[in-house]
């Protein structure tokens, strides 16, 4: 079957869309190669960039399922693994990126991986991403069997704390984007959590999740240069209501909360769209597919 269709072979439009929105940071990034725009160092840049999308990719993989349990939507579940197998592919090619910018010695990337914690932990989760991307197969599923293929599914979770550590520590004085993804993967653990917890959440319940984690995300943030800085935190707390520079992490945390609100709000007009004469559709299970 080819990635933008279903499972009787027909064309499936949120695939196909699915499909070609992750190859678009790739082309860019090409396009960017070819260019020049890259910088004096455009390897490194590239490095960077892949590795970004890679740890972006993985954050909208484990949104699936929050947006498909707040908006009951189920057709959702049918791009979780054109995106799963996204975030390998670019992990992938960060990784080989960083092999051609040491000149393919391995030897000394393997060093490099052994004696640099922050390379330690990326790599075990690259080594995870792996495992995840080789079982994603119909095949790997059967012969599995859905309940161990589900336990090594969870692995996603673990994958998403090492990347998020691996990209705070390689960070220079600027965090906001290893804050904005781990106000991310805290939004989407705390929602998973509050969600097996509590049962179904209420639009009221989703609101108030997504402005606490904001505010932790912001607080983290503040403290994080405390320490590192010496900055006082009541200002850099402050900054967050300052808009002439940038948008702090917080925000963007606060507007994925949003967007599980709203999709919780519009679950009752999802559901007449579903049942509306000829929407009906035949719909995969969650445990075939890749978290």
């Amino acid at each position: 079957m080819w990635p933008w269709t279903d499972r009787a072979g027909r064309f499936a439009p949120l695939k196909f869309a699915t499909f070609l929105g992750v190859l678009v940071p790739a082309v860019w990034i090409a396009v960017e190669a070819q260019q020049g725009w890259l910088g004096s160092r455009p390897v490194t840049e590239a490095i960077h960039q892949t590795g970004l999308w890679a740890v972006r990719l993985l954050a909208l993989t484990l949104a699936v399922t929050p947006l498909r349990l707040a908006s009951r939507w189920s057709k959702l579940i049918a791009i979780r693994r054109i995106l799963g197998v996204s975030v390998l592919a670019y992990a992938s090619l960060h990784v080989a990126l960083y092999s051609l910018d040491q000149h393919f010695d391995f030897a000394h990337v393997a060093s490099e991986i052994a004696l640099r914690i922050y390379l330690a932990l990326g790599f075990i989760g690259f080594c995870g991403l792996c495992a995840l991307g080789a079982t994603s197969t119909d095949g790997m599923i059967a012969r599995l069997g859905a309940q161990r293929w589900g336990r090594l599914q969870q692995l996603a979770y673990p994958i998403a704390v090492l990347a998020t550590v691996h990209f705070f520590m390689q960070s220079k004085l600027d965090v906001s984007e290893p804050i904005v993804m781990a106000g991310l993967f805290s939004l989407l653990f705390g929602y998973r959590i509050a969600q097996r917890l509590s049962g179904d959440l209420s639009p009221w319940q989703v609101a108030s999740l997504a402005a606490a984690t904001a505010f932790a995300t912001a607080l983290a943030e503040a403290l994080w240069y405390a320490f590192s800085i010496r900055a006082p935190l009541l200002p850099v707390l402050a900054a967050n209501l300052d808009f002439s520079y940038s948008v702090r992490p917080c925000w963007f945390v606060l507007g994925a909360g949003v967007i599980l609100c709203v999709a919780r709000l519009l679950r009752p007009l999802i559901a007449r769209a579903g049942s509306a004469p000829g929407s009906r559709i035949r719909v995969i299970s969650a445990r075939t597919e890749t978290p």
